[in-house]
């Protein structure tokens, strides 16, 4: 899989389609600061970008994170009732943008994800995948057959698949491709204590 080159375009676009929050990463820079620089900016930022699309490789500065606890529910003295929340830097945010966007592409074009497939993917929604479930079943019943199910819920599913697994899909879709290694989930994270 070739990724095509980014332009100064597509990153100003990009820069304009991020969110403006006083969220930031470790190196402080506030997205207010960053849409106002976007001129002077997107020409370095194109060339560290086309840089890690050519090489395969996700620079390791735009890999570290503040990494704040964030309350999910139930009692704030127990460490199981929170889930870690990773505050990267917008730098990182906008290559990771013009990654996705080149792998989805791809992932649409040459139809890799099954049509069953309703999360994370445009045009498409839970709603949707009920509504199909719904009708399949109506459908069945209608025409007298027995229908039967099967749910699970699985309970912090990202932590429970073995990373290794769709990083070696992406490399095997295309063999023309330099290796992906933007993704290393064994990258160095910047551990820092809040309190």
């Amino acid at each position: 899989m070739k990724l095509k080159y980014t332009t100064p375009k597509e990153i100003e676009k990009i820069i304009k389609s991020l969110q403006s929050k006083n969220s930031h990463g470790y190196d402080w820079i506030l997205m207010k600061i960053l849409k106002v620089s976007t001129p002077f900016i997107t020409s370095p930022l194109t060339y560290v970008c086309n840089k890690s699309l050519l090489s395969g490789i996700f620079p390791s500065w735009l890999k570290f994170s503040e990494i704040k606890p964030l309350h999910k529910k139930g009692d704030r003295k127990h460490i199981t009732n929170f889930r870690p929340i990773s505050l990267l830097t917008y730098f990182s945010k906008i290559l990771d943008k013009v990654i996705y966007t080149r792998l989805y592409q791809h992932i649409n074009q040459n139809n890799i994800l099954a049509t069953e497939q309703y999360g994370f993917r445009n045009n498409s929604s839970t709603e949707k995948a009920s509504f199909k479930l719904i009708n399949e079943i109506l459908l069945a019943l209608n025409n007298k057959l027995t229908v039967g199910g099967i749910f699970c819920d699985l309970e912090k599913a990202f932590d429970s698949i073995n990373h290794d697994i769709p990083l070696f899909n992406v490399n095997f879709m295309d063999s023309g491709a330099k290796p992906m290694h933007c993704y290393d989930h064994t990258s160095v994270t910047d551990i820092r204590e809040y309190k």
